[in-house]
């Protein structure tokens, strides 16, 4: 068939080469220009770089609104888009224009987690596994009926970075057999059920400041869906903004008001935790590793070299 790319970062990349690798014909790459943003430096491999090597005609759009796109697609002639982390929405007059519409690649378990970071929300919400949905984009977001999933286990020690190498590695086999599906006529499309569809925005650091009023599970989580790569979970401590870089939950129960500098367990230190902490029913979050603003990394252990004040929000 012949194919037309739309993708970028690492997503539309590893999208991209996986149909270079087909036996199809990719006639056209769309992809973003390079952005500022912080989430969107993060793996970051270049869907336009891949194209000009493999001598396929690229464009560069922020949106895809322009008549000229409109016409060079047009004169692409594609039997099918294939979509991966295309960042704004696209019009009918784009998605319906191919004889097999447009296969968009989406990394969560489709209905839940359209939209935005679906591995980072995932992760944050203590789901068991995560994975990939290639479904027919329609003109709802993340809504079109389902080709092919693909899911992995999450692990209880997992990083959003181990979520990240899990499912981009299911990109490869999941595009070459969903378009062996949709060539050959086998392809059953599966409607989504959209009662169990859930919807989440883009991540800004202000969605990475910690709020201590969280139980120390849902913080552990959250310090595990923040990890390097991406910007970290951040507090304040004595006015200055540090990075929660390691942490775990407390095997005591400790007693007291959110945010307290409590006390040392294991190789880190208790910080109490949860909005009814007071009760002492509520295990805390042991910090194990912090970071300055400088890009200094202490063991917590050596950081907080006495118990006592907060951890707050603000400065």
């Amino acid at each position: 068939m012949r194919v037309v790319m739309f993708g970028y970062q690492t997503w539309g990349h590893r999208t991209l080469q996986a149909l270079l690798d087909s036996g199809h014909e990719v006639v056209l790459v769309v992809t973003h220009p390079k952005s500022d943003h912080a989430y969107e430096k993060i793996w970051d491999d270049s869907v336009a770089d891949l194209a000009v090597k493999h001598d396929v005609p690229v464009l560069l759009r922020r949106r895809p609104d322009d008549p000229a796109l409109l016409d060079a697609l047009r004169d692409a002639a594609p039997d099918i888009i294939v979509a991966n982390n295309w960042r704004t929405w696209l019009p009918p007059e784009i998605f319906d224009l191919p004889p097999h519409g447009t296969l968009n690649v989406h990394d969560s378990l489709l209905p839940a987690y359209a939209g935005f970071s679906p591995l980072i929300w995932a992760l944050m919400n203590g789901e068991e596994q995560v994975g990939l949905t290639a479904h027919r984009m329609n003109a709802e977001l993340d809504a079109g009926d389902i080709v092919l999933q693909r899911a992995v286990p999450v692990r209880p020690d997992d990083t959003v970075t181990d979520l990240f190498h899990k499912t981009v590695d299911l990109i490869g086999p999941t595009v070459r057999e969903a378009l062996d599906l949709i060539e050959s006529g086998r392809a059953r499309w599966v409607p989504q059920d959209r009662s169990q569809a859930t919807f989440f925005h883009k991540r800004s650091i202000e969605d990475s400041r910690i709020d201590w009023n969280w139980p120390a599970e849902d913080l552990e989580r959250l310090v595990r869906a923040q990890c390097d790569p991406y910007p970290n979970a951040f507090t304040h401590h004595r006015g200055e903004r540090i990075r929660i870089v390691s942490a775990a939950v407390s095997q005591a129960r400790y007693g007291g008001t959110p945010g307290r500098v409590f006390i040392r367990e294991g190789d880190g230190v208790v910080i109490v935790a949860g909005a009814d902490a007071r009760s002492g029913r509520r295990r805390g979050l042991v910090v194990r590793r912090v970071r300055t603003e400088d890009g200094t990394e202490y063991a917590a252990t050596d950081y907080f070299t006495t118990m006592g004040g907060y951890l707050t929000a603000r400065p």
